[in-house]
């Protein structure tokens, strides 16, 4: 039989989860980027920190490759019309 100890106990941990869980009036938004980056960079000294690229550096490098490969997509479909590519 469950005892009264361990209701009371399911029920402060949940509560407690609720309250951790919901967001507070005055709790500034969460950058999940950021918070990638901070713990990347936990076990780095602080002097190689700078030295090295940031997830969300190398997330924005990512991002403007896709970019140059639609541009790519872009000018393949229009050199035939322009006449930069031969027949």
């Amino acid at each position: 039989m469950i005892s009264t100890r361990r209701i009371a106990a399911a029920f402060a941990l949940a509560a407690g989860a609720t309250a951790l869980a919901a967001p507070s009036a005055s709790a500034a938004p969460i950058s999940p980027t950021g918070l990638v980056d901070s713990i990347a960079m936990s076990g780095i000294p602080a002097e190689q920190q700078e030295e090295l690229p940031t997830v969300t550096s190398q997330l924005n490098g990512l991002n403007e490759l896709y970019q140059l490969n639609e541009l790519h997509q872009l000018t393949d479909l229009a050199a035939p019309v322009t006449g930069l590519l031969g027949a």
